[in-house]
């Protein structure tokens, strides 16, 4: 049985922290929650060109969250409480993301990757929860994001309930923004108690999937297996 590659989007930053000159950021646990079930993750520098090369040798694709949010003019929205905008990353994700879901190889967004997996299909995103809706979920979450904060409801014969074997799970948070009008094809599958979609599914691919949380931090025995059916499809 062969180890699967798996490309992983990487995030960008101009300058400081790191280096003072450009630099391309991922966390550990990103890469070695693929590592641990078997899977070589292949982290994908934002350069569109080459993305029908990596198409042919990628068996799956991880598209991550990061310190931005996508700009709203791709989604016809004026700035309603967007933050830092990286287009030339986004751009290269949507590319590469309309890539693979014309094949069958599996497809995971985490955090804002899921905002962009919903917005290259034609959907749009609650800019800023907290200026949208009244809740007393903390979206971006006080405690460690290596701890949950919160539960969510995953609806019945839906993939990721499939998966879990879940109704309600516990999950960290680290968003502002969230899933509003669904992309073509893609249907909510997990829900927060005050309704933001916290998981989407794409109904004509064999397993695209969007959470808003983030998985790779293995927390819960939901986590553990998302990741590792993930690498199990890529086989």
């Amino acid at each position: 049985m062969k180890n699967p590659i798996i490309g992983i989007t990487l995030d960008f930053e101009n300058n400081g922290g790191y280096s003072k000159f450009p630099w391309y950021a991922i966390r550990e646990n990103y890469l070695n929650c693929l590592y641990k079930f078997g899977a070589i993750p292949f982290p994908l520098f934002h350069q569109s060109s080459v993305n029908d090369v990596l198409l042919k040798m990628l068996d799956g694709l991880v598209i991550t969250g990061g310190n931005f949010d996508i700009n709203p003019c791709l989604y016809s929205e004026s700035d309603k409480g967007s933050r830092k905008i990286k287009d030339n990353r986004t751009k290269f994700e949507i590319d590469i993301f309309k890539k693979f879901l014309e094949t069958s190889k599996p497809i995971l967004g985490i955090c804002g990757g899921e905002q962009l997996m919903n917005i290259a299909t034609g959907g749009d995103l609650i800019q800023d929860i907290n200026q949208s809706i009244v809740t007393e979920i903390k979206h971006e979450q006080i405690n460690p994001r290596n701890e949950v904060s919160h539960e969510i409801i995953l609806k019945k014969n839906s993939k990721i309930y499939n998966i879990t074997k879940k109704n309600k799970i516990k999950v960290n948070s680290a968003h502002h923004q969230s899933v509003n009008k669904l992309g073509k094809n893609f249907i909510s599958s997990a829900l927060a108690h005050d309704g933001v979609i916290e998981a989407i599914e794409h109904i004509k691919h064999p397993w695209c999937l969007g959470v808003q949380w983030h998985p790779e931090f293995l927390i819960t025995e939901s986590d553990v297996a998302i990741i590792e059916d993930f690498v199990k499809n890529a086989l």
